[in-house]
């Protein structure tokens, strides 16, 4: 059976129409299950969600009267008793709020990895789950108030996530709907901020400036307070016309000032490991690895392209590309990942909500490259090869379009 509690409760077989479950508190109890389905939910919760602080002397007698009612309205295997309480035996994808927070999460993840386009479309299909403020004809029940916040705050930041992937994306024109949420939540900043970048890409630097001195203005005068740094930096670049026009850039190599002569042996040995998908240039310091490896870029892996951008997201590259990432300066400790994610140009949206927690690094590499023809230079390896190793295993396991050219005093396997 199919679940919906984003906005008036409905419950309906797959395909079918929906199934009358009853007056108000039999469907705020059903509610209060759904809320946790698969999951038992004690009969304490469900007499405080009913009737909050000062439950009637016949509570627990009319909880399973209600119980009764709905088991009578629904098949009677799904509603179990436990002793302590109820539990709803469905899959938790059947409840439309369930549903909603998975594809929320999915499209936070696809976000984070850089891949816009796919982001887009799975928290357009979360968003669509809604048909209304959430337990919409169950108000009234002391439960339904939080949970809906909870809900409603969840909604708002996925809208947020598919403006942000909106923003990736080519032809995308985003500033009248994100013009309508700012005006619904003037003091939200991040909304403020995903509509100052859309005014700044579509050439229209000065209602963008103007909307950051409005947000400004009104958070002086409702709250006493300044913009955050973050809204503040952004303002700066767009004042400054530092804002990246068009597809985020990978780390480039660096231009080598000098010509390149000798180290012929070394330039054919490694033309015969093109195929190979980890290939370390081992030595001591000092030896020329950094500019054989980047030499070894023309002479030996001609199907990567070093280009100035990186492929949208949406799209499938058609040669391979190169990025450069130079581990000499990260201490470790889970940065490698982050230092390779910034040479991917992906990082984590600055004014993301202070609630939601970051996917972890090696999982949104993962998710940003699985789908990428890319060879990665993972320069001086040696600082941090306990860490880059199991990384580059990682990668290459899960991403197939991956090769990685290491460079190291020694071997990173």
């Amino acid at each position: 059976m199919e679940f919906g509690i984003l906005g008036p409760l409905v419950v309906r077989p797959s395909g079918g129409e929906p199934v009358a479950v009853g007056g108000p508190r039999p469907r705020a109890v059903l509610a209060m299950l759904l809320l946790d389905a698969g999951r038992l939910v004690s009969l304490e919760r469900l007499i405080d969600g009913q009737y909050g602080d000062r439950p009637p002397a016949g509570a627990v007698n009319a909880v399973q009267a209600q119980i009764s009612r709905l088991r009578r309205a629904l098949p009677a295997e799904l509603i179990e008793f436990h002793g302590a309480g109820y539990r709803l035996a469905v899959d938790r994808d059947d409840v439309d709020a369930h549903r909603f927070d998975r594809l929320t999460r999915e499209g936070r993840g696809l976000l984070a990895a850089g891949r816009a386009a796919e982001a887009a479309a799975v928290l357009r299909e979360g968003l669509g789950l809604w048909r209304g403020p959430a337990f919409a004809d169950v108000a009234d029940a002391p439960f339904a108030a939080p949970q809906a916040l909870r809900l409603e705050e969840s909604r708002l930041a996925a809208a947020e996530d598919l403006f942000e992937a909106e923003l990736s994306l080519p032809d995308a024109r985003p500033a009248a709907a994100l013009r309508e949420l700012v005006t619904a939540h003037p003091l939200r900043e991040r909304p403020r901020g995903l509509l100052m970048r859309a005014l700044d890409a579509a050439g229209r630097q000065a209602e963008a400036l103007a909307v950051y001195e409005e947000g400004r203005r009104l958070l002086a005068r409702e709250l006493g307070a300044d913009p955050s740094p973050e809204l503040a930096a952004l303002h700066l670049e767009i004042l400054r016309g530092e804002r990246p026009q068009g597809p985020r850039s990978w780390s480039a190599p660096p231009s080598q000032l000098t010509s390149f002569v000798g180290r012929e042996p070394e330039l054919a040995h490694l033309a015969g490991l093109r195929d190979a998908r980890l290939i370390t240039i081992v030595g001591p310091g000092g030896t020329g690895k950094t500019r054989l490896a980047i030499e070894s870029l023309a002479h030996c892996f001609p199907w990567a392209k070093p280009s100035n951008h990186a492929p949208r997201p949406h799209q499938t590259p058609s040669t391979r590309g190169v990025c450069f990432v130079d581990l000499g300066v990260v201490e470790g400790g889970g940065r490698v990942a982050e230092a390779v994610l910034a040479a991917l140009g992906l990082r984590e949206p600055a004014l993301r909500p202070l609630t939601t927690a970051g996917p972890d690094p090696v999982e949104r590499l993962v998710a940003a490259l699985a789908g990428q023809r890319l060879l990665l230079v993972l320069d001086n390896c040696e600082h941090v090869v306990t860490e880059a190793a199991p990384l580059a295993r990682r990668l290459l396991a899960d991403c197939a379009g991956l090769t990685i050219l290491a460079t190291s005093r020694e071997p990173v396997s």
